[in-house]
């Protein structure tokens, strides 16, 4: 049974009448299949995905977002990469099935892949925490990323997560901690790291593993330090506005790369991506594809510096404000005193050393 959102009434009321026709038995008696009819329908319904999805608002994208029909990352991991070998736990509490680790094989070449994963359905979502991480996932995947760094694998993530789990347990074990160390060691591997956003990129909860090289994300997914009802409730007093909180908030993965804070929009099918799995599937292999390709003239300390001047670069040039006053050099500029103040402390011990011969004259021509 398809799943609809609520901007979708007129296309559930033309799929259904579709279905009806395609299926004449359900009818009483029985019918020929009229394949004008359904031919015409069909157009009509594929020029109303247009005209909806052509026109979302940011709250619609975040709908869109966490679409339970949406893949998740384990959809992504078993059908994009081979000989997955799944790794569990932190070495110092637990297993943490919110997020899916392990190494595997895309296009011959081994890589650590990393998943999100909030479940099919309610079962299974109960299971992985709906996709909010612990302490422990964290840690997880912190082992498995220096592992992979030592031996030169690069790292594919799946981010989809509403954002990290705040429940007293988790904060009792250090949940900021795990996060910060985290993003710690995504910015010091040496190895390419790809962060891929295919649903919700919610908070610290997903910038813990989106700290990459490539940021991209799937036309309709969102990315966001809070969730819209969040930050309605915190700014307006009021989690309705969500509409509002959507726009100010810049989530969408359009806002997101005109202001460079990602690097890639990955296009989804008309509708969104659950409605042409394969589709989606494959733009996001051509995507991993190309990305790794783009490392592989590079050596350890070009990637590491590469994803350094990435993230030194976001919000210096257009962002929220129409103007910056600040350069575009990255290096820090010296003035005088500063230059005064390197020198005397690079020659400290020479100047300690002629102050003191100094004084000593002084003493002996006194005495």
């Amino acid at each position: 049974m398809k799943n609809y959102l609520n901007f979708e009434t007129e296309i559930k009321n033309l799929e259904i009448e579709l279905d009806k026709l395609k299926d004449p038995y359900n009818q009483e008696g029985l019918t020929e299949v009229d394949t004008n009819k359904i031919s015409n329908l069909q157009s009509e319904i594929d020029g109303k995905l247009k005209d909806v999805y052509s026109n979302l608002d940011p709250w619609q994208t975040a709908l869109v977002a966490r679409h339970e029909d949406r893949p998740k990352a384990k959809f992504f991991i078993d059908n994009l990469f081979e000989d997955f070998i799944s790794l569990s736990g932190d070495r110092f509490y637990g297993e943490d099935k919110s997020v899916i680790c392990g190494f595997a094989k895309f296009e011959n070449k081994s890589v650590l892949v990393i998943g999100q994963e909030k479940g099919e359905d309610l079962e299974k979502r109960i299971e992985r925490n709906f996709g909010m991480m612990k302490p422990e996932g964290y840690r997880k995947s912190i082992r498995l990323m220096k592992l992979a760094n030592k031996f030169k694998i690069p790292v594919i993530s799946f981010i989809d997560t509403p954002g990290a789990y705040p429940g007293v347990g988790a904060e009792e074990r250090g949940q900021a901690e795990a996060i910060a160390k985290s993003i710690e060691c995504c910015m010091e591997l040496t190895v390419p790291t790809i962060s891929i956003i295919i649903g919700e990129g919610g908070s610290g909860g997903a910038i813990a593993l989106a700290s990459s090289s490539k940021v991209i994300m799937l036309e309709n997914s969102i990315y966001s330090v809070i969730s819209p009802e969040g930050c309605a409730t915190i700014l307006w007093r009021d989690p309705k506005k969500t509409l509002e909180a959507s726009k100010a908030m810049k989530l969408s993965a359009k806002d997101l790369f005109d202001l460079k804070i990602i690097d890639e929009i990955i296009s989804e099918p008309l509708g969104g991506a659950h409605r042409d799995k394969d589709l989606i599937l494959e733009n996001v292999r051509q995507s991993i594809k190309v990305n790794l390709e783009s490392f592989i003239n590079m050596d350890r300390d070009e990637i590491l510096l590469q994803r350094k001047n990435k993230f030194l670069s976001i919000g210096r040039g257009r962002g929220f404000v129409s103007k910056s006053n600040l350069k575009d050099n990255l290096s820090m500029k010296s003035g005088f005193i500063d230059k005064i103040t390197n020198n005397f402390l690079k020659y400290k011990n020479y100047f300690l050393i002629s102050a003191t011969i100094v004084i000593l004259i002084i003493s002996i021509y006194l005495l």
